[in-house]
């Protein structure tokens, strides 16, 4: 057997922060793709690219339907892969939608997702994890703060940070609808978070993230160290970010809905291996596990 080193210790006796051991683009200098050299450097530096529209109108249209469909669908509401708010029984996520729908299949395999990802990543790519979010005005919780890499290595196997998300507006965005915050540069400290991890703790931490979460005093450091950037602007646009970052959003408690399609693209050499720090690995439908085949494009 090979044994892999852990390079990310988290779930222990008490809190460590770790140093970024990984590249942020792993691509050579140089290489082909549809991100500029200057938009890769504030990639590296910040740990997130924002692009204006990266689908057109007539597409958020069609990805809107697809996820109305869905939501008012019995048969995926009651499927596991739904997450539903437990205060007003709506549907909050709804994982692995790319198996779900073909029309969110065709978009993991978009070229403009698909290069982007390649680009960053260095490699071919598959999809580690992919959801809906819905937040509907009047009520919808939010997303505490938390590096997306620390449950995916503590609790999927993840061995390296070669993996970035893209989150897609199907909705305007606002300043106060509850969008996405980023701290700018935090992916490059990797905090490990105290406290063992609980059986099935996916199923409590899908709805309300527990184990695995920063404590108040590592936060407030990382806020005051790297500031919070909120994420605004129209349906279509994107944020690309990369696994580490510190991120969550607050509740959107506006008439405002806002939704997006996540999805997670990780290196085809960096593959889940045994969870660092949980008993059993999650479900498939929230941590994908090989063999995988490349992503091609639609």
């Amino acid at each position: 057997m090979t044994t892999i080193t852990d390079l990310y210790p988290t779930r222990g006796a008490a809190e460590v922060s770790t140093p970024r051991q990984d590249p942020v683009v792993w691509s050579q200098p140089g290489a082909a793709g549809p991100i500029r050299p200057g938009d890769l450097r504030g990639l590296d530096r910040d740990g997130f690219l924002t692009v204006e529209q990266i689908v057109g109108p007539q597409e958020v249209d069609q990805y809107r339907a697809e996820l109305d469909r869905m939501i008012s669908d019995p048969a995926v509401r009651a499927d596991e892969r739904s997450i539903i708010e437990p205060g007003t029984q709506d549907v909050r996520s709804i994982f692995e939608v790319h198996k779900i729908s073909e029309v969110f299949a065709s978009l993991a395999r978009d070229p403009r997702l698909l290069d982007r990802a390649r680009q960053i990543l260095g490699s071919d790519v598959y999809v580690h994890q992919s959801r809906v979010n819905v937040k509907p005005g009047f009520g919808a919780s939010g997303f505490y703060w938390h590096s997306d890499f620390e449950t995916w290595h503590a609790e999927d196997g993840l061995p390296r940070m070669r993996t970035v998300s893209v989150s897609i507006a199907l909705t305007e965005n606002h300043d106060t609808n509850g969008g996405l915050m980023i701290m700018p540069g935090s992916h490059r400290t990797f905090v490990g978070c105290a406290g063992e991890t609980p059986k099935d703790n996916y199923k409590r931490s899908l709805q309300m993230q527990d184990a695995g979460t920063p404590s108040h005093l590592a936060l407030t450091e990382l806020a005051e160290e790297h500031g919070i950037k909120l994420f605004t602007g129209p349906a279509g646009s994107a944020t690309w970010f990369d696994c580490n970052c510190m991120h969550g959003s607050g509740d959107n408690i506006t008439p405002y809905p806002r939704s997006n399609v996540f999805i997670v693209f990780n290196s085809m050499d960096n593959q889940a291996v045994d969870p660092f720090a949980a008993p059993i690995a999650r479900p498939d439908f929230i941590g994908a596990r090989g063999p995988f085949t490349a992503l091609t494009s639609a």
